[in-house]
């Protein structure tokens, strides 16, 4: 079997990748991530993943890459990390009683074939009500800043929901574990 690496320096990525008992390492990418003119979330994340792969390629030959992106969509707005309290808490009122869709895409790059697979995964959060006291409560608790969305899925931000809707919920987290278990299955990998 091909090494294993996780093109990504998220915590949260390496943590659902660990579940696999499968040996892995990682390394950061370097890519630009802006999105281009007029390209849609699905194309973007697609597009994203897909280059994080190949741009561990060249310093790891005979590995299969791991690469990931996630965006979360509020009607026709990309939302991105909030990186601050202002920008979650806007997030968040935003998002209040309304549906958040999270789109992960995914690529599995065997570096030694150059075959990629890419994937695209849904998974929809509808939110609660949510009041600014709430709202702020949560932020000041989780400080979820760094997350698409403005929450922790893993954490206190399940008390957001009023429901979710999706085949894989690993995907709201940003790496979706039951599409990559079928992509390594393809390479030959055998899980579990």
């Amino acid at each position: 079997m091909l090494p294993l690496v996780l093109a990504s320096s998220s915590p949260y990525r390496r943590e659902l990748l660990a579940r696999l008992h499968q040996p892995f390492s990682w390394a950061a990418p370097a890519i630009d991530e802006t999105p281009q003119p007029g390209e849609s979330a699905e194309t973007l994340v697609r597009r994203l993943a897909e280059a994080k792969a190949c741009a561990l390629s060249d310093s790891h030959p005979a590995h299969l890459i791991i690469g990931s992106d996630q965006v979360a969509v509020l009607g026709d707005r990309i939302l991105g990390k909030p990186h601050d309290f202002e920008r979650a808490n806007q997030q968040l009122l935003a998002a209040s009683g309304a549906s958040v869709t999270f789109l992960t895409g995914l690529a599995l790059l065997n570096s030694a074939s150059g075959h990629c697979q890419v994937d695209v995964v849904p998974f929809t959060v509808h939110f609660r009500q949510l009041s600014e006291e709430q709202i702020g409560r949560y932020l000041k608790i989780e400080q979820p800043y760094d997350c698409a969305g403005s929450f922790k899925a893993e954490g206190l931000g399940v008390s957001l929901f009023r429901s979710t809707e999706g085949g894989d919920g690993t995907s709201l987290v940003g790496l979706p574990l039951i599409r990559l278990v079928q992509m390594l299955d393809r390479e030959g990998v055998a899980i579990p």
